[in-house]
């Protein structure tokens, strides 16, 4: 059995929110492998230990460039060390240049955007000498372009950590601008349950039947309950299915059926979701004690 660590106990609790011992119960029962551990917390815990997304494990900034007709939309993250530089203006002006830049030229990926010219040098060129002017390490970690159907709405939040873009069509600015807040808020994974993963889908199954079978229910009463929560999940994960946070009585594919508009698709960029970030000291020496070493 592998051994439990602290930092494999505070690994498991940033993604779940559960309590630190039953974190350290749950990898040890499953001898160390994070991903069956965070099963079990499910199972024996509920939804709080389901609320994974939209975690910020590092700093930088999002920046959005939409042209003026709203035919294409760029966004770009960008990280950095501390959130003291994240609102340093040069690194804030160069992340805007970015997204400008990939409006304008369409590069294929993050490499042929650091080839790029930009003023009298490269992209690449104008990173290394901002990391030398600020003294932080700054990464250019991902991008994306839209060329809309119908017309791109943007929207950035929470000091450029969240930023989104929206291809909608029929809609007008208002509906535009409720939408791109709405993903902001919500975090849908897809527009619809076809773009979830088919990954991501058995693992809620499995999930959901190990629930059903702690109810002691027969066998046809737990396929429904496994049914439904697979059904409920699909729900709270994409667009469409999503109540709206204006109106929780209305989904979001109501709403744009009142409004006799189609939303073609979106992108969605939280800073730093996904990488790990170094906790503090107190935390880690509070996560080290609980694990008891």
């Amino acid at each position: 059995m592998a051994e439990v660590t602290a930092g494999m106990v505070k690994e498991l609790r940033e993604k779940t929110d559960a309590p630190m011992m039953e974190c350290k119960k749950a990898l040890a029962e499953a001898g160390g492998d994070m991903g069956r551990a965070e099963e079990i917390l499910r199972v024996k815990l509920g939804s709080k230990a389901a609320k994974v997304s939209g975690r910020v494990a590092a700093e930088g900034m999002v920046a959005i460039h939409v042209d003026a007709p709203g035919k294409v939309g760029s966004i770009v993250e960008v990280n950095c060390e501390t959130d003291f530089v994240a609102k340093n203006e040069d690194f804030q002006g160069f992340v805007r240049s970015l997204a400008a830049l990939i409006g304008a030229r369409a590069p294929a990926d993050v490499a042929a955007l650091a080839a790029l010219p930009l003023g009298t040098s490269t992209v690449e060129a104008a990173r290394t000498a901002l990391v030398g002017k600020i003294g932080e390490n700054i990464s250019i970690r991902r991008f994306a372009r839209l060329n809309a159907t119908g017309r791109i709405h943007s929207y950035v939040h929470g000091g450029s950590k969240i930023g989104v873009l929206v291809d909608l069509s029929s809609g007008d600015e208002a509906l535009g601008k409720d939408l791109a807040m709405h993903i902001a808020a919500s975090k849908p994974k897809s527009l619809r349950a076809d773009g979830v993963s088919s990954d991501e889908i058995a693992r809620e199954r499995s999930i959901a039947q190990q629930k059903a079978a702690e109810s002691g229910k027969p066998a046809e009463i737990q396929a429904k309950m496994t049914e439904g929560a697979v059904q409920k999940y699909l729900k709270e994960v994409t667009l469409l299915g999503q109540p709206f946070v204006k109106d929780d009585k209305l989904s979001i594919e109501q709403l744009l059926k009142q409004k006799g508009a189609v939303v073609i698709g979106f992108v969605l960029f939280v800073v730093g979701e996904g990488i790990d970030k170094p906790a503090s000291g107190d935390f880690a020496a509070e996560v080290a004690a609980m694990a008891g070493r």
